[in-house]
């Protein structure tokens, strides 16, 4: 009989390999949405709990409708709080991605609350997660392994201590929040702007220099390509929405079904 090999997180062992990643972020409140979007080739789901309706519960049943498809399940959690991401992982969910990280304190804490101790402070009652991820180890063990902090990079005062912070201690990503850095700079929504270029380029500074992979929203394979050219590997892909609209436009344009301009339409 031969013997089980460990199992990786797929985006945990690309990201180390240099390769990159990208997730297609889930608003719907939907396992149907979820599951079809986990079977595309994405390499995780960004399902979105800061800017959508979906509950913990609808969060859970995405996860188990994702068991034995390639995407691996990630959960942006509304705030950087152990409680937080302690919900969100005893869901299923295999990284956390948190908003607004802004201190070198709320680093550390992002990358506690996915480990247990004595490397972290995750409390323990994985009883769900447990079903989900079901291997030839213990959980503990599995998700010490496996568990992913992504922290987001969205205000001036992170870039004033972006060094501090990429210098963490099992932090996995670095990801740019670019719109609402922009904001904090007073140039909503301005990527142009040099004092927001200039922001950017720290990070990815940041994340060479302590090797943590860094990652920013793409909307595009030409943006994709670009940002693949300044350095970033971890990629954001458009929402659930955003995608059903660009698959209908080219239909409704052969019939002369004009529908919304997509210039006005949001990316995500």
């Amino acid at each position: 009989m031969q013997a089980q090999t460990t199992w990786e997180n797929p985006v945990k062992k690309q990201l180390r390999e240099g390769k990159p990643v990208i997730g297609a972020t889930i608003t719907v409140a939907s396992p149907d949405v979820a599951a079809t979007a986990a079977n595309m080739g994405f390499d995780f789901l960004w399902i979105e709990m800061e800017h959508s309706p979906i509950t913990l519960e609808t969060a859970r049943n995405m996860i188990l409708a994702t068991r034995g498809l390639k995407a691996v399940p990630f959960i942006r959690v509304p705030v950087n709080e152990l409680w937080a991401a302690k919900r969100a992982l005893d869901a299923g969910a295999l990284g956390v991605i948190y908003p607004f990280t802004a201190t070198p304190q709320q680093a550390r804490q992002a990358v506690d609350a996915v480990k247990y101790p004595p490397a972290g402070r995750r409390g323990a009652g994985p009883g769900l997660a447990s079903l989900r991820w079901l291997g030839p180890e213990s959980y503990y063990d599995f998700s010490d392994r496996n568990a992913m902090a992504v922290i987001m990079i969205e205000e001036a005062a992170a870039i004033d201590k972006i060094d501090e912070i990429a210098s963490t201690a099992g932090l996995d990503v670095l990801f740019i929040g670019t719109n609402d850095l922009s904001f904090s700079y007073g140039k909503r929504g301005d990527l142009s702007s040099p004092v927001v270029r200039d922001a950017i380029r720290k990070v990815v500074d940041a994340g060479n220099e302590y090797g943590v992979p860094v990652g920013r929203p793409a909307a595009s394979p030409e943006q994709i390509k670009q940002y693949l050219d300044e350095g970033f590997l971890f990629f954001q892909g458009p929402s659930d929405l955003i995608m059903m609209g660009h698959g209908a436009r080219p239909l409704l344009r052969q019939l002369d079904k004009t529908g919304l301009d997509p210039a006005k339409q949001p990316l995500y």
